[in-house]
């Protein structure tokens, strides 16, 4: 693995639905494999509201707990972070093998003007996926699950100024 780790933010929306903490451990298991393997150097979990549970799994895995109540979860979790580069992540994710090969070479070879990859998402639906084909053609203006973005854009505010051009992965996300 390269000399270059990046962060982990988790979104959990909604602590208080009842599978709500399952799909942050379902998440949060598969991304010790990229803590093994050098890859994450340190996970946030943000959080739409207070919760003991969630609370309870960050105090557990080592994970900062960010509260969040603005417009992007991800900018809230980037304050936090310790890695130039964030992987943005909901609660339930699932990044499917071969993903820390993928994300390791992207992160180590990325040119000083390049800020965001995102991963595959087969389950987004059809309108996201329209909205990343026109993203692709445009650049991203936010930054949403299964993003690469350089911290320093997500610090920069909710919305990417200028857009973001978009490098597709060939690593994806899957959704137990």
């Amino acid at each position: 693995m390269g000399a270059l780790m990046l962060s982990a933010v988790t979104y959990l929306a909604d602590p208080a639905d009842p599978d709500a903490i399952d799909r942050l451990a379902d998440t949060l298991s598969v991304l010790v494999s990229g803590v093994a393997g050098g890859l994450i150097g340190d996970a946030v979990i943000v959080t739409g509201r207070e919760s003991e549970a969630a609370a309870a799994i960050a105090d557990a895995t080592g994970a900062t707990l960010v509260l969040h109540r603005g417009v992007s979860p991800y900018a809230a979790g980037a304050a936090a972070a310790r890695r130039d580069w964030v992987l943005c992540l909901e609660a339930g994710d699932v990044p499917a093998e071969g993903w820390i090969r993928t994300l390791d070479r992207f992160v180590g070879t990325a040119r000083p003007e390049t800020g965001l990859g995102r991963l595959h998402r087969p389950a987004a639906g059809w309108i996201a996926g329209l909205v990343g084909r026109i993203e692709a053609v445009l650049g991203a203006r936010r930054a949403r699950p299964g993003d690469v973005v350089r911290r320093d854009a997500l610090q920069a505010g909710a919305v990417f100024a200028p857009r973001l051009k978009v490098r597709p992965l060939i690593a994806r996300i899957d959704r137990p």
